[in-house]
């Protein structure tokens, strides 16, 4: 059973090892295996970053937990961007996405925000399309939706 929650100190390891596992294993679409581009990509998923996430008071960072082990790792800033959504490559099409992407979408809507956006990645934008979001302006991975 997957469980969502809000994420803590102590989740650090576990969650920037999915955050950094999900993009090396399972975003290959997106940086085709260039080593450029998953060093660009990974810069920021540190433990040091994950403790400026976590106390922000602009945002909310879920975390999805089975047996005891996080396997997903959602933020959303309160403005309604969907700032992060990755699962780990062992529990991928397991619905985990989506029931982050859910609880952060409960949090925004019990915050009033009415109008949820993303930056897709191109492996992410079925996802997101199965879940109401549609493009937004020209550019086919900029999506929104209504809450």
């Amino acid at each position: 059973m997957i469980q969502i929650r809000q994420a803590k100190e102590g989740d650090a390891s576990g969650a920037i090892n999915t955050i950094r596992q999900s993009i090396a294993e399972l975003c290959v679409l997106d940086h085709q295996n260039d080593p450029t581009k998953i060093n660009g990509w990974l810069g920021n998923k540190t433990v040091e970053s994950w403790h400026k996430w976590i106390v922000r008071d602009d945002a909310i960072v879920l975390v999805a937990e089975r047996d005891r082990k996080i396997i997903g790792v959602g933020m959303a800033a309160f403005s309604g961007d969907i700032l992060l959504n990755y699962v780990h490559p062992v529990a991928r099409f397991c619905g985990v996405s989506k029931a982050v992407l859910a609880g952060l979408e409960e949090v925004l809507r019990s915050r009033s925000v009415q109008y949820c956006r993303v930056k897709s990645t191109i492996t992410a934008r079925l996802l997101y399309e199965t879940c109401g979001f549609r493009p937004e302006g020209g550019d086919a991975l900029s999506l929104s939706k209504f809450l």
